[in-house]
C-alpha cells in the first residue's frame, strides 16, 4: 500500500473511531474503489462495516465483488439484512454461491429468501455441485449455434449481462447445445453479418467437466494459455464457462494453502494483523499435536534401546542428524510429486512408477549422504560409528524418498488434500523408523 494510501486508513479509522459520518462519507465519495478495497484489509471489520454502510449501491457492488470470499463473509456478518440483501444481488451467480459456502446457516437461508426466482434457480443449480469441483465456481455461458449468423450472434452477446471476461471466447454448440468449437470475438466483428459461425469458429476446443476438481482445471487453464474453458456435463452439452481471471484467482488461493500447510499450519482468512490470536493458535494447533504424537513414537523407540545407547553414548548424538535428513528427504519427494499431481504430470495409476523413481533417487541422494557421514563421523568418532551413521543414510534415504513419494498418491486415492496429509504422516513415519534402523544397523555392526 502506498504512503498516501496508509495515510487515508489511518484518518478513515479516526473518523470511525470519533463518529465524524458526514466526512467519511465525502472522502469515500472521492476515493477510487480499489483504494477501498485496501483499506478494508488494513482496519477491523466493525469499522469497515460502518464504512460500507456509507457507500452509494454501484460502489459497495463494486468494492464487495473485489474482496474476498472470507472477508465478504466477515462483512456480511456485521451488516445489516437490506444492506446485505443489496449488495448480495449485484454479484454474479457464482461469487453469491462461493459466498454461501463461506456464510452460517442462518444467514445463508435469509440471503436465499430474499433472491428472486431466477437468481435462486441459478445459484442452487450452481451449489447442486460438488464443493471442489469446476461446476461449482463457473460462470454463466454466452454461446453461439454453429448454424447462426454473425448478426445473430452478436445480438445474443449485446442483450446477455455477462462479465467481460465469460466474453473473451464465445463457445459454439450444436442445435442441441453440444459443444463443437469456439469463437474470436474479434473475429465476429471483423466478418459479414450473414455469416455463419461454423465458418468461423475453431473446432476441439478444450473443455472441462462439471464435476472436474476446479483446482486442476485452473491450472489446466493457466498452463494452455486459453482466455477460458467451457465446461460442459457428461453428455458434452456446454452449461459454462471458466475464465482465466477465476483460474488465476483459484490457483493463487490453493498456492497460499499449501505453503501454508507445508509450514505446519492451516491459512488464515484475513490479513494476518487483523486475525484474532485465538485464530491463529487454532490454525497452528493440530500441527502441533501430530507432531507431538511422533515426539511420543521417537520417545518410545529410545526407550527399546535404552541399553544400546548407555553401551555407545556417542550414538545419541547422530539422531537429530538422522531424522532430520530422512524427514527432508521425505518432504522433498512429497512436494515433488504433489506438484506433478496438481499439473496433470503424475497420476494414481503410475503407483509403481513413482515407487521405483524415488527409490533410486533416495539411493543416490543415500550414498552422497552417506559417504560424506562417514568420512566425518570416523575422524571424530572412530570407523565404527562412521560405518552406523554412514550406512544408516543410506538404507534410510531411500525408504524415505519413497514413502514421501506416495503418501499424495495415497491421499489423492483417500480423497484427502495431499498438502494437509503429506506433511505430519512423513514426519511421523521418518522419525520412527530411522531410528529403528539406526540402531538395528548400530547392533548389528558394533555387535551391541
Amino acid at each position: 500500500m502506498s504512503d498516501a494510501t496508509g495515510v487515508h486508513t489511518d484518518y478513515l479509522h479516526f473518523l470511525i473511531e470519533n463518529r465524524e459520518l458526514p466526512e467519511l462519507s465525502e472522502i469515500c465519495a472521492t476515493m477510487p474503489a480499489w483504494e477501498i478495497v485496501d483499506a478494508f484489509d488494513e482496519i477491523p471489520t466493525r469499522d469497515a462495516a460502518v464504512l460500507f454502510r456509507l457507500l452509494d449501491k454501484t460502489k459497495a457492488i463494486e468494492i464487495f465483488d473485489d474482496l474476498d470470499t472470507a472477508a465478504q463473509a466477515d462483512l456480511v456478518a456485521e451488516l445489516s439484512d437490506a444492506k446485505v440483501s443489496e449488495v448480495f444481488a449485484g454479484l454474479e451467480p457464482d461469487e453469491q454461491a462461493r459466498l454461501l459456502d463461506e456464510l452460517p446457516a442462518r444467514v445463508a437461508k435469509r440471503l436465499m429468501a430474499a433472491m428472486t426466482a431466477e437468481d435462486h434457480g441459478q445459484v442452487t443449480k450452481l451449489l447442486g455441485y460438488p464443493r471442489d469441483s469446476v461446476g461449482r465456481t463457473m460462470e454463466p455461458a454466452v454461446y453461439a449455434k454453429e448454424h447462426e449468423t454473425v448478426d445473430q450472434v452478436l445480438h445474443r452477446i449485446r442483450s446477455h449481462h455477462a462479465s467481460l471476461e465469460a466474453l473473451a471466447e464465445i463457445p459454439v454448440v450444436s442445435d442441441v447445445l453440444v459443444l463443437v468449437g469456439k469463437l474470436n470475438p474479434i473475429d465476429l466483428l471483423r466478418s459479414d453479418g450473414d455469416r455463419e459461425a461454423a465458418e468461423l469458429m475453431e473446432s476441439d476446443p478444450p473443455y472441462a467437466y462439471t464435476s472436474d476438481d476446479a483446482e486442476t482445471v485452473a491450472r489446466r487453464v493457466l498452463d494452455s494459455g486459453d482466455l477460458l474453458f467451457p465446461v460442459v456435463d457428461t453428455e458434452k452439452r456446454l452449461v459454462g464457462v471458466f475464465p482465466i481471471g477465476d483460474a488465476a484467482a483459484l490457483d493463487k488461493r490453493a498456492v497460499d494453502e499449501d505453503s501454508a500447510r507445508a509450514g505446519g499450519s492451516e491459512p488464515l482468512r484475513r490479513p494476518y494483523l487483523l486475525t484474532p490470536v485465538a485464530t491463529v493458535a487454532k490454525s497452528r494447533v493440530v500441527w502441533l499435536l501430530v507432531l507431538a504424537i511422533s515426539a511420543v513414537l521417537t520417545v518410545q523407540v529410545l526407550e527399546i534401546f535404552e541399553e544400546t545407547l548407555s553401551q555407545v553414548v556417542a550414538l545419541a548424538l547422530f539422531i537429530p542428524l538422522l531424522t532430520g535428513i530422512g524427514g527432508n528427504t521425505g518432504s522433498q519427494a512429497a512436494t515433488t510429486v504433489t506438484r506433478a499431481l496438481s499439473l496433470g504430470n503424475v497420476r494414481k495409476r503410475d503407483f509403481m512408477k513413482v515407487a521405483f523413481k524415488e527409490l533410486r533417487t533416495g539411493f543416490l541422494l543415500g550414498i552422497a549422504l552417506g559417504a560424506l557421514a562417514f568420512t566425518v563421523a570416523s575422524l571424530v568418532y572412530g570407523v565404527g560409528i562412521g560405518t552406523v551413521v554412514g550406512l544408516t543414510i543410506i538404507l534410510n534415504c531411500p525408504i524415505a524418498a519413497t514413502v514421501g513419494g506416495l503418501v499424495p498418491l495415497v491421499a489423492q486415492a483417500c480423497k484427502v488434500d495431499p498438502a494437509v496429509f503429506s506433511t505430519p504422516f512423513i514426519s511421523t513415519f521418518c522419525d520412527a523408523t530411522g531410528l529403528l534402523l539406526y540402531f538395528t544397523v548400530a547392533i548389528t555392526v558394533l555387535g551391541l
